[in-house]
């Protein structure tokens, strides 16, 4: 396996670095460690982090997953189409003082998703960090609004208590995230993924509304417009291109889709990646989440 990491920023509070892994198959690796407390947060592509037997959580670029200093691992690429992911490294220092400020001892969870802003910030944050004439405090600032969003989704997503029957239903729906991350465009529907799942399609709508917290109409729609915003910062396709790649009918049904969701258009967001000064980037921090149905 091709593997590469660059850090693109460092500071004394915080490190930002680019991981890019490119895999030969989906087997699992070595056990891992941590050196230092690390969120990932996948741009692109699809990993597995397994942290004790039977136990696994799916990362796509809906979420923030959390890697502990000194807790063991290890990663997987299902489909072998590996992942692309920004990386923010902290210390206990800078993990007390976020974890700890609204007084809970409740651990974190080892992943959350993503809000709208924040997946927007992370790629804003990706854009702006490969360019040379990037400024550091600008930098240093949207990191760290980038760890505490993080840390927060992690926060709001609390995992529930390790019975048997809850161990299953994970299970049962990091499959189906899995599923929906290696082909977010496929016309999905609740009685395929609940073959995936192995639960009945009643089942299942009611088991991932209970563990991650929303629809798996509106979980399929927030992986599809996760996996857009590389597409449309990036400015290489035309945005109806952009649009049928990700799985919606129409140029106009993408764009309607994703100003609810993002709360700006396509086209406004190349404007704002392509800024130069940190404030017009930390705008997009402001916006307020839609639904989407």
């Amino acid at each position: 396996m091709e593997v590469t990491r660059k850090t693109l920023f460092a500071s004394e509070t915080l490190q930002i670095g680019l991981f890019h892994a490119r895999p030969v198959s989906d087997a699992c690796s070595d056990i891992e460690r941590q050196t230092s407390n690390a969120m990932v947060l996948p741009v692109r592509g699809v990993f597995s982090k397994h942290d004790a037997p039977g136990r696994c959580v799916i990362g796509t670029p809906s979420h923030a997953v959390f890697f502990a200093a000194d807790a063991p691992y290890r990663i997987g690429y299902p489909g072998a189409i590996g992942d692309h992911a920004l990386v923010l490294r902290f210390g206990e220092t800078l993990g007390a003082d976020h974890l700890d400020r609204r007084g809970s001892s409740e651990p974190l969870a080892s992943h959350g998703l993503l809000p709208p802003h924040a997946m927007m910030l992370r790629n804003l944050l990706w854009a702006r960090l490969q360019r040379t004439n990037a400024d550091e405090l600008g930098s240093e600032a949207l990191g760290l609004d980038l760890l505490s969003m993080s840390l927060s989704c992690l926060r709001a997503g609390g995992s529930p208590p390790r019975r048997s029957a809850l161990a299953r239903r994970r299970r049962a729906v990091e499959r189906v995230k899995e599923a929906v991350a290696l082909a977010p465009a496929d016309r999905w529907n609740v009685a395929k993924l609940a073959k995936v799942a192995h639960l009945s399609p009643f089942h299942l709508c009611h088991v991932f509304r209970q563990m991650v917290g929303t629809s798996i109409y509106d979980y399929v729609l927030h992986e599809r417009l996760a996996h857009s915003l590389d597409a449309v910062l990036d400015g290489c396709d035309d945005l109806t291109a952009v649009a049928l790649d990700a799985g919606f009918a129409s140029h106009s049904h993408f764009t309607a889709r994703f100003r609810r969701f993002f709360g700006c258009t396509p086209t406004s967001l190349r404007h704002i990646g392509a800024a130069k000064h940190p404030a017009k980037l930390r705008k997009i921090t402001t916006a307020r989440r839609r639904p989407l149905a």
